[in-house]
């Protein structure tokens, strides 16, 4: 009698949801919109198309359930970007998820800055710059450009190259960041990147890249390292097994962005050239929200063009600050000047 009552529930189970096998295909989650600014509640609702009885509805995403009141979810979420809402309910004491893809974007615009020089020092033409990062008073620098790629040591003020690493010419060098004595480069389209001793670029170790799909730009928070990749996306890797671990999305008010390029981290952001753009974001490394754009016009213009300049390729490309200066160093890619600045907002 227990089979008979067991099937039968079975039967009526599946008769109830149409006779299809999976009953949430009856089921879909429908939002105001699908663009939606964090903190913002939105109207909610689970489409039942063939009325069938279901109880204990909960809405999540990431993991983390939302509240729901007055039929409104609040995305009170940590993380932007592209999301999964995901309804869980019974039926039947059968548990029941539902998804639906939607974008989570910042709560408001970001600022507008511009900046100031206070100096310009003399910068290698041949330098095709993808990375710049201070440490112990001496600018690093890694470039580009297969047959051209090396890591460097540079005494800002002169433009002296005190010690240069060439790569191997198959090689496209990106950028750096350095953390504990040790300086991490990414190469562009190789799948992989080195580690060196900092104090006399020998070369540790190499690493692939997890599911990354390239390697742009480096810098690091002091516990962990953060790489962007060409995507919206901006990973945190480890600083010893050098083994993704996340990431997050940038995102301004309106729209997912994907055009971060070298990497510097200050005081909780990251300043991410914009690629091929003279300007800069200033990104929560937390939540991914574009705060500011930095808009560095009128600097290019600054620049003589030697031999080696290419107007579509010569662009801003380069950022690191000067912790006991406090002020940002910036140049462009073939540019012959390195340019000292202070950052504020626009009046």
């Amino acid at each position: 009698m227990g089979k008979l009552f067991s099937i039968t529930g079975a039967l009526l189970f599946f008769l109830a949801c149409g006779g299809s096998a999976d009953p949430a295909k009856h089921f879909s989650i429908q939002l105001e919109n699908k663009a939606i600014q964090q903190n913002q509640q939105v109207g909610v609702a689970l489409k039942n198309k063939k009325d069938i009885e279901f109880s204990d509805l909960h809405y999540y995403i990431d993991g983390k359930e939302l509240p729901v009141e007055n039929g409104k979810l609040t995305l009170d979420l940590p993380t932007l970007g592209n999301k999964t809402l995901v309804a869980k309910f019974k039926i039947e004491e059968k548990t029941v998820e539902v998804e639906k893809e939607m974008r989570l974007l910042a709560a408001s615009a970001p600022e507008v800055y511009t900046y100031e020089i206070v100096n310009s020092y003399p910068h290698d033409t041949g330098a095709y710059t993808q990375g710049l990062e201070f440490h112990n008073g001496i600018l690093y620098e890694s470039t580009g450009k297969r047959g051209n790629s090396s890591v460097r040591k540079i005494d800002f003020e002169t433009g002296e190259i005190l010690q240069r690493i060439n790569m191997d010419a198959t090689i496209f060098g990106e950028g750096i960041t350095i953390m504990d004595d040790k300086l991490y480069q990414l190469t562009w389209q190789s799948g992989m990147g080195f580690v060196y001793d900092i104090s006399n670029l020998e070369k540790i170790k190499n690493f692939v890249y997890g599911k990354s799909r390239e390697g742009w730009g480096l810098c690091n928070d002091g516990d962990k390292i953060f790489k962007s990749d060409g995507t919206e996306k901006i990973w945190f890797l480890d600083p010893e097994t050098l083994e993704e671990q996340g990431y997050i999305e940038t995102a301004t008010n309106k729209s997912i962005f994907n055009m971060a390029n070298e990497l510097e981290y200050v005081n909780g952001k990251i300043y991410a050239n914009v690629y091929q753009k003279e300007s800069m974001m200033i990104i929560d490394a937390t939540s991914g929200a574009i705060e500011g754009v930095i808009n560095f016009g009128g600097l290019k213009n600054k620049v003589n063009k030697g031999p080696e300049w290419d107007e579509g390729n010569s662009v801003l490309n380069g950022v690191a600050y000067h912790p006991e200066r406090e002020t940002f160093f910036v140049t462009g890619k073939n540019w012959d000047k390195l340019f000292e600045v202070k950052i504020r907002k626009k009046d």
